[in-house]
């Protein structure tokens, strides 16, 4: 029994020895699989139409010279723990931004971009607060801070989950 027949079966479209199939009116699974090789088999008639017209040069052969292996690029999948990143930047203003910040990193596993001034000149006591908030989670749950820019204007620090490595290069 093959893989197609294996596949048939499995799915209920096993022909039946009258010709018709089993609980598929509109959809053929065979023609499904004819078509989707269709391209491929068309695709190698061509090369080797290609081939055959070309000319043969008469040359000695060299019994070195071996092929170049063919590599199949479907043998490797990777498949990422998590398809996407959404990298947030935020200007937290009260101590239930910071909050937030703590769910994105520590629940969604989402780096954050945090701009801390706004907190450092309003809130002296919020800012503290904050980057306590940072160091437990550093401590607890191996995020990753990175200060990015510190001026009169911008306080800058990038927080990351484990899993997202963060590199400072310079």
């Amino acid at each position: 029994m093959s893989f197609t027949d294996t596949l048939k079966r499995s799915l209920g479209f096993e022909e039946t020895e009258s010709g018709g199939n089993n609980g598929s009116e509109g959809f053929n699974l065979n023609d499904f699989i004819n078509n989707f090789k269709k391209p491929q088999q068309e695709n190698q008639q061509q090369a080797n139409s290609q081939q055959q017209n070309k000319p043969n040069p008469k040359t000695a052969p060299n019994p070195t010279v071996q092929p170049d292996p063919v590599w199949d690029d479907d043998d490797f999948v990777i498949i990422p723990e998590q398809s996407f990143y959404e990298i947030i930047l935020i200007r937290p203003k009260s101590i239930d931004d910071v909050n937030y910040v703590v769910d994105q990193v520590v629940g969604e596993r989402n780096p954050v971009i945090l701009d801390l001034s706004f907190l450092q000149k309003e809130s002296p006591a919020n800012y503290k607060l904050a980057g306590d908030k940072i160091k437990k989670m550093k401590a607890k749950h191996g995020v990753q801070a990175l200060l990015l820019a510190r001026s009169d204007e911008k306080c800058l620090i990038i927080v990351s989950p484990k899993k997202v490595k963060v590199i400072n290069k310079g």
